[in-house]
């Protein structure tokens, strides 16, 4: 038995650090976009649609590559579409990850050609517990499998002619969304003789919790066979990605059995040649959901991190921007895409030019940034403030809005979100990259004695609102304080030095008390402090 676990820990170290080197060779960070589903099935869509992308801001594009387009025939093969991505793409300077729209699609097997999908005695359908035939092909079907299985690795042996090097297409997921509807499981004939195989009744129970654990354990081992595949033909990052078990729904109200953070070591079993495990952030609590998929090192993983957190999808709004810069600051994010980008009004689209060009920035400074301590800021209406100690440095971080005088702040309207990324490059000296954020610096002492105070716009106590006795009359303060010594704004140029722009003083950092963004403005600071008593 010990020679047994200490095999498969030796595998899983083996396996998470081919990952990690798969990983670090990627064009660094992903600032992606997703185009819609349909964006790019023509030509003309594509020599349209790309050029845009660029203009945004992007540096990578995630595009659906269309089984029901590229094998229109069974046995014959189309590649226009990818072709022409490729090209166009070469041509933008841009790098594009395929989605394989293979035998899943948001569960469904809508992308499936015509002929797979009329022919459902070879290639049966997922059933439902009270016997119903879904729109949703099994995975317990070689034949599904065979016929998914030679298209993507049709696909990839012409991505390796097409791009050999790997300079414009980095990496590739497999399926969209894979996950059993209306039911936990699959209940076809062909499901339940694996069921009763496995004896998974016996094992592991039988509420909806225990099927969808054997689902995904049968999804993964599926995706491996394309994993291995891809892994022999064109070797390259390989992720899948979940829509979220949200709202309080049970397996199969939410696609079960995807590739969800609780199921990780069932997909880890099943599919160990994937790199990814990704979340589709749609519903609100951005920051829970990508914590939950930003996995640490764990011992038990050989000190390698669990899952790197990868966003291919999130809602494409006016608060994108924000939530780029605190998924690279926050978790080290490898990369981050709103989804239908292309889609999207340039009131939704300009939050993510211009977080983009910070973060270009950013990692034109510091190639290696990830090795300095990194924050990310995101606050709401709700959730308005972040107090972090830096090793005796403690900073306040709050939305923008927090402060008293900006009108927007008590108009009625709900708060756009404002968010940072915040960087530590040496003992008081600091980074700060976003939009409508503020930030206070004090010693730990300082902040125990604080008194909160309403102050205005000028500096000083509003009148009445100034609680507790005079400074006389109360507990002499004691210990040393952190000032700013300067807050400047500035850019990164071509050759990734910090250029001044100009310094942020008097009004602009309430006389000396911090250091503030604007909702609606972007900015890179450079702030440095000094300590006194």
């Amino acid at each position: 038995m010990k020679r047994q676990l200490l095999f498969f820990l030796m595998l899983a170290i083996s396996i998470y650090s081919r990952a990690g080197d798969r990983l670090s060779a990627l064009p660094y960070p992903i600032l992606g976009g997703e185009l819609s589903n349909s964006a790019t099935t023509s030509v003309e869509d594509i020599d349209e649609v790309m050029p845009r992308m660029k203009a945004l801001g992007l540096n990578t594009v995630l595009v659906p590559a269309y089984w029901e387009l590229m094998e229109p025939v069974e046995g014959q093969f189309d590649f226009t579409l990818i072709d022409r991505t490729i090209d166009v793409a070469r041509q933008e300077q841009l790098h594009v990850i395929f989605l394989w729209f293979g035998v899943w699609k948001n569960s469904m097997s809508c992308y499936a050609p015509g002929w797979f999908k009329q022919d459902t005695k070879r290639f049966p359908r997922a059933v439902t517990a009270d016997g119903k035939p879904m729109e949703i092909a099994s995975c317990f079907s070689d034949n599904v499998l065979q016929a998914d299985l030679k298209a993507f690795s049709a696909l990839m042996k012409h991505i390796k002619e097409r791009d050999p090097l790997r300079e414009v297409v980095i990496m590739m997921q497999i399926e969209n969304e894979i996950g059993m509807l209306e039911s936990a499981r699959d209940h076809s004939p062909l499901a339940e003789k694996a069921y009763q195989k496995e004896r998974w009744a016996e094992r592991y129970g039988t509420d909806d919790y225990a099927d969808e654990q054997f689902m995904a354990l049968y999804y993964a081992r599926y995706v491996e066979h394309l994993a291995k595949a891809a892994r022999q033909i064109h070797d390259m990052p390989l992720y899948v990605n979940a829509a979220m078990n949200s709202r309080g729904r049970r397996p199969g109200e939410y696609p079960s059995a995807g590739p969800l953070a609780h199921l990780i070591d069932f997909w880890r079993e099943g599919a160990p040649s994937i790199d990814l495990l990704a979340p589709d952030i749609y519903d609100t609590g951005f920051k829970s959901w990508a914590a939950q998929y930003a996995m640490p090192q764990r011992p038990q993983d050989g000190g390698k991190v669990k899952n790197r957190l990868f966003i291919p999808e999130s809602r494409c709004c006016e608060n994108s921007g924000v939530r780029a810069l605190y998924a690279f600051g926050e978790h080290q994010a490898l990369g981050f895409s709103p989804f239908a980008i292309d889609q999207a009004s340039s009131a939704e689209t300009s939050s993510v030019t211009k977080a983009y060009a910070l973060l270009r920035q950013i990692f034109n400074y510091q190639s290696s940034i990830f090795n300095s301590k990194t924050w990310g800021l995101l606050f709401d209406q709700e959730d308005k403030e972040r107090v972090i100690d830096d090793n005796g440095v403690v900073m306040t971080c709050r939305h923008f809005f927090t402060l008293p005088w900006d009108p927007r702040a008590t108009d009625g309207s709900v708060w756009p979100e404002g968010g940072a990324m915040l960087i530590r490059l040496g003992k008081y000296d600091y980074l700060l990259a976003g939009s409508g954020v503020v930030v206070d610096f004090k010693t730990p002492t300082e902040k125990q004695q604080e008194q909160q105070k309403l102050l205005g716009e000028d500096g000083f106590a509003e009148a009445g609102n100034t609680p507790g006795q005079s400074s006389k009359a109360g507990k002499r303060f004691h210990g040393k304080r952190l000032g700013l010594l300067s807050v400047d704004e500035i850019e990164v140029d071509s050759e990734g030095k910090l250029k001044y722009l100009r310094r942020h003083n008097g009004d602009q950092s309430h006389q000396g008390r911090h250091a503030r963004i604007s909702v609606g403005d972007w900015k890179l600071l450079h702030i440095r402090l000094y300590e006194y008593e």
